[in-house]
């Protein structure tokens, strides 16, 4: 009987057009805050690992990490042929933040665990961190190498587990010059990590969404008349716990897919909170306010509310997008 069985006549055609209308204001939205709307087989925000590292010297210092596997993404590990070594001697990886001396001395790097180098690198001493943030290794550990004692640091192992994952290493502590490794380079295990993904601040962002997105829907049903006590007891509820749900769902699916799946479960979720709105609304609201309101003019308000909140919300997470 579908979800709108107590609609007939005009206020189906109605539905139907503001359905209509509903969906092609979002398809516009998308496409203004810059939605990618071409398909690509490599489209959208990759995983990331960062590390960031504190209480770090100056002292000369290159920095990777191994991988479990021999590849990940474009990042491979070396097959011993000259013109795939990617340093930056070789003209064909002259971008390379290595050069040949560096790379040759991480290439031989021998790990107790099989971990692999997989010829990328970052100049530490300088940004005090990595960041791997295309197709990083699933399962690492992170190798330091100080050139002027040709001395290695490395960790244990760690994995990622988020879309972006963040780790901090307090290097207080950790003398340069007493560590030493005879053979096997990776057989003492002095760096340590610690998850320092801001879950704080994702928790601040979640109650700020919220607020404003309903503060946005009371607004709406005000301006469409929408003031008996009654009427505002029931936007306030029902608008608090669709919202509630749908953004803490949205919080899962941004820390485990990242902001490409965020988007496009953003626009299934807010047709699925109209349809659920509008059946809720739809013969109440009328009936509690001190006027005579037409029963279609809830669904319009359950369109009008939540294609205001999601435009406003798309756009206010490009302008800031450590809030939204």
């Amino acid at each position: 009987r579908g979800v709108f069985c107590g609609l007939r006549g005009r206020d189906m055609m109605k539905l139907k057009r503001i359905q209509t209308v509903f969906l092609l204001i979002l398809c516009a939205v998308m496409i203004a805050v810059g939605f990618p709307v071409t398909v690509r087989a490599d489209m959208g925000p990759k995983p990331s690992v960062r590390i960031r590292f504190e209480n770090m010297g100056d002292e000369l210092c290159y920095g990777t990490l191994l991988s479990k596997t021999k590849s990940t993404g474009p990042a491979s590990a070396w097959d011993g042929v000259e013109s795939h070594a990617k340093h930056s001697d070789n003209k064909s990886y002259s971008y390379a933040d290595f050069d040949y001396e560096i790379w040759k001395a991480f290439a031989e790097y021998q790990d107790a665990d099989g971990y692999y180098f997989l010829q990328e690198g970052w100049k530490v001493s300088e940004t005090k961190n990595i960041e791997w943030t295309y197709y990083p290794p699933q399962s690492f550990k992170i190798l330091l190498y100080y050139p002027k004692t040709q001395t290695f640091i490395v960790s244990d192992i760690y994995e990622r587990y988020a879309f972006d994952t963040y780790y901090t290493v307090d290097m207080e502590g950790i003398h340069i010059n007493e560590v030493r490794y005879e053979e096997v380079n990776s057989t003492n295990k002095v760096l340590e990590a610690s998850r320092s993904y801001d879950y704080s601040q994702e928790l601040i962002s979640l109650v700020v969404r919220i607020f404003f997105t309903i503060l946005i829907e009371m607004i709406i049903g005000l301006l469409f008349g929408y003031r008996h006590k009654k009427q505002i007891l029931l936007l306030a509820g029902v608008n608090g716990g669709t919202q509630i749900v749908l953004n803490v769902l949205l919080n899962i699916i941004n820390y485990n897919a990242g902001q490409l799946a965020f988007v496009l479960f953003y626009v299934l979720l807010e047709i699925f909170v109209f349809v659920i709105e509008a059946r809720i609304f739809y013969g109440r609201l009328s009936k509690m306010g001190n006027t005579k309101q037409p029963k279609w003019l809830a669904v319009v308000y359950a369109f009008a509310a939540n294609a205001a909140s999601f435009g406003v919300g798309m756009m206010a997470a490009q302008w800031m997008p450590g809030i939204f």
